[in-house]
């Protein structure tokens, strides 16, 4: 087998980790909470999403270009078991984890990037 099926293999037997993942601005205290079925994969693609100045949270973009990359913290704060049910199993309860983490640390207004629940 060579060596790029054997990974495809390896990743498909061991998929990365769901979670949530939080970014924190340093100089203001606001933070984004946010989820991906591979967390740190997601993590990074907002990362570099920012470095390229195509962030779709305009408020997140603006501070980063303001007070620069050194001032926010990326980091994974909960890591979900796979369902062995399925997927949707999987997605249905990473979704239950962000509305607690969500519903913890109140990232909206003044606190946060994040788009406050309605109603």
């Amino acid at each position: 087998m060579d060596q790029k099926a054997e990974l495809k293999r390896a990743y498909k037997e061991n998929p990365p980790p769901p979670g949530i993942y939080k970014i924190t601005n340093k100089a203001n205290g606001k933070v984004l909470v946010g989820k991906g079925m591979d967390v740190q994969g997601k993590m990074n693609g907002q990362r570099a999403q920012l470095r390229m100045g195509a962030h779709r949270n305009v408020e997140l973009q603006e501070d980063w270009k303001r007070f620069g990359a050194d001032q926010f913290i990326f980091e994974v704060i909960d890591y979900l078991t796979p369902s062995i049910d399925s997927l949707q199993a999987t997605r249905k309860d990473l979704d239950a984890l962000e509305r607690l983490w969500l519903a913890k640390l109140e990232p909206y207004g003044k606190g946060g990037y994040n788009k406050a629940p309605e109603d």
